[in-house]
């Protein structure tokens, strides 16, 4: 296990300044992306990518976005790590998958049918 010591104190004024500045940035993408819309889609699109390279850009040299980029180079590291089932696996997997789940309708509807008959046919005309 990766064990570190928790940084203490968060973002200074001037990191949430940015950090402030950076949303406003990635908001302005999206929301000129679907304010032209009368504009071609790839000249749309180039507006929705520049506010999120320029947004992530300015809140990269945070301390927020140190945290992130490290975050993510330990999840990447991590998912090497991971070993992925084979193809003969995952088949026999889902076929055993399939048997229960159709096993256990067959029992749920003869559990069903047997109240039925016990409830409704029995039960309910006895007074009959």
């Amino acid at each position: 296990m990766n064990v570190k010591a928790e940084q203490v104190g968060g973002n200074s004024a001037a990191d949430i300044a940015k950090l402030t500045l950076a949303l406003i940035v990635l908001a302005a993408g999206v929301v000129a992306y679907y304010w032209f819309n009368g504009q071609p889609s790839w000249q749309r699109l180039l507006m929705l990518i520049g506010g999120f390279v320029i947004g992530g850009a300015i809140g990269y040299p945070t301390h927020s976005g140190r945290q992130l980029k490290e975050f993510l180079s330990e999840s990447v590291f991590e998912m090497r790590k991971v070993v992925w089932p084979t193809r003969q696996e995952t088949i026999q997997t889902t076929i055993v998958i399939m048997v229960v789940v159709v096993v256990l309708a067959l029992l749920l509807g003869l559990i069903d049918l047997i109240l039925k008959w016990a409830i409704l046919d029995h039960l309910l005309n006895l007074g009959k």
